[in-house]
This record gives C-alpha cells, sequence and structure tokens, in this order.
C-alpha cells in the first residue's frame, strides 16, 4: 500500500497503533482520510473507540484489508511498548485460556473477540472475519449494488464484472484471511454490497466461532460464507467507509504496472473521499 502510495505520489502519514490508542481523536481529526494496514486485528477499547468517533465526526475511512478489529487488546499503563492479549474461549487462536485467567490483566476487560462485548467489527467496517486458507488467493465478482448509479463513482474506467483474478499474494486480490457482510452482526442498512470473492478452495474454512456444532460442508467450494465482500457505506456528517474484505488486495495495486481494476478502484474511492464535500450513496 506504502508503496502504491509513493507511485500515486500521495501526501500521506503513517500513524501507528500506538499512537493511535494513547492520542486518540486529537490524532485523527485533521485527516480528512485514514487508510487502516492490511491486517488490524489487535485493537484496544480507545483505539476502536477512536475510529468510530471519528466516523461519527465525518471522517473518511478505507479499510484496506481483513480480520481486523478481531482481538481485544490492552496497552501496559507504564510501558507502552507492551500489549495484552488473552485469546478467550472462541476464536481462532493456537492455545487455549486457563481458567479464571480470561480477564486483561492490565485493564479488567474480558479478553477475547470484541464481537463478544457487542463491538463486531461489521458495525464499525461494514464487514467482519468469515474464513482464512493459505493456499491459493481468488478474486471478486461485481454484485448488483455495484450497478447503482451512486456507485458509479467507485467503478469509474472499470469494464469487468470480475475484480482482481491477479496479485503478489497467491494470485489474487482475495485471501489469506477475508472478511463478509452480515446485517445480524451489524452490517448498517445503508451498506451497498459491490462484489464477493468465489472459487475459494477447501482450505479456506468458515470462522470458529460461528460454528456451534461440527458440521460438514464448512469450507471453501460448499459453504456460501466463506467469502470475502467489498463495500462501502456513509455514516454521519458526510463521513464514509470503503471496506475491501481482504488481506491479499493490496497485494494486487501494482500489477501491470499499476494499471488494473484494483488499483483503480482504490484510487476511485481515495479521490472521491478527499475531494467531494458530499458522499454518494444512502444517508445512514
Amino acid at each position: 500500500m506504502i508503496d502504491w502510495l509513493e507511485t500515486k505520489e500521495y501526501n500521506y502519514d503513517v500513524v501507528t497503533d500506538e499512537d493511535l490508542h494513547f492520542d486518540g481523536i486529537d490524532l485523527l481529526e485533521s485527516y480528512d482520510v485514514v487508510l487502516t494496514g492490511t491486517h488490524p486485528e489487535y485493537y484496544s477499547l480507545e483505539m476502536w473507540e477512536t475510529i468510530s468517533t471519528y466516523q461519527d465526526r465525518g471522517g473518511r475511512l478505507m479499510y484496506m484489508g481483513a480480520n481486523g478489529f478481531y482481538w481485544q487488546t490492552a496497552f501496559h499503563p507504564e510501558e507502552p511498548n507492551v500489549i495484552e492479549i488473552r485469546k478467550g474461549d472462541t476464536g481462532i487462536r493456537t492455545y487455549d485460556i486457563p481458567n479464571g485467567e480470561l480477564n486483561l490483566s492490565f485493564t479488567g476487560e474480558k479478553g477475547g473477540m470484541w464481537r463478544q462485548r457487542d463491538k463486531a467489527p461489521q458495525k464499525l467496517v461494514g464487514i467482519g472475519f468469515s474464513a482464512q486458507g493459505f493456499d491459493d488467493c481468488s478474486y471478486y465478482r461485481r454484485q448488483a449494488d455495484s450497478n447503482e448509479s451512486e456507485m458509479d463513482f467507485i467503478f469509474e474506467n472499470v469494464d469487468s464484472d470480475v475484480i482482481g483474478d491477479f496479485g503478489l499474494i497467491g494470485g489474487g486480490a482475495a485471501g489469506l484471511e477475508v472478511d463478509r457482510y452480515d446485517q445480524s452482526l451489524g452490517t448498517p442498512d445503508n451498506t451497498y454490497l459491490l462484489a464477493s470473492s468465489e472459487d475459494h478452495s477447501d482450505n479456506y474454512l468458515h470462522v470458529v466461532e460461528e460454528i456451534l456444532a461440527t458440521t460438514p460442508a464448512l469450507s471453501g467450494t460448499e459453504d456460501p460464507q466463506v467469502r470475502g465482500d467489498m463495500v462501502y457505506f456513509k455514516t454521519p456528517n458526510e463521513g464514509g467507509v470503503f471496506s475491501t474484505g481482504s488481506i491479499a488486495w493490496c497485494g494486487s495495486l501494482a500489477t501491470n504496472d499499476y494499471d488494473n481494476n484494483i488499483s483503480q478502484i482504490t484510487e476511485n474511492v481515495l479521490e472521491t473521499f478527499l475531494t467531494e464535500e458530499t458522499l454518494p450513496g444512502a444517508d445512514p
């Protein structure tokens, strides 16, 4: 993403998680547009609330990855380079927390996933973690909402229904970890479902926190929820959110010397977010 910003000659600043946690909305409020990294998985309460406040005040956010805003994280009150994560009793993790040790010792908050505290990523960015797999990456196919006239600004100079069937990461823009649209988890009603990934392999599996019983048909070739979704919605005060739904998105930006539909869509959204006083689309 930084390579793309440099090539396109955008002026930008880089803000770390530590900056966001400790400086909060005072740090972000001077920026017209904020772009996340490709995998903003670990978020403290202060970081989560800063992004929410930024959106409510009319900020414009481009969520450039997937598996974001997932685990509750705490910064040490005196040693800011130390963070604590306790991965709770569900979610994709490589270890279990012993009984009685679910709470973050730095803050007293219960550890685990943000969705367990009614802060599912869908409420913040329209999509949330749906599946992961680490073989090939795939592509998106445009959905009906992308043909609405108010979405023309996103697809200007894009002439294909297939998006991102190329890239440096697994050969496609949709993969590694992917996020999906889900109104039952808080995707706003005014969200446009622009494109969805398809043709994932059986190495892509539905996230465990959504599986109540082990059953067949939970993998990429059979489960329709194993996908990444590209979405857009407006937020209060002429703010807006564009979310890509895939960690691999930015790996496709440079293909064909930056002349491709992933690069074009990213540029279309960023230019609109930077220049238009009133954003297209349904109001929140």
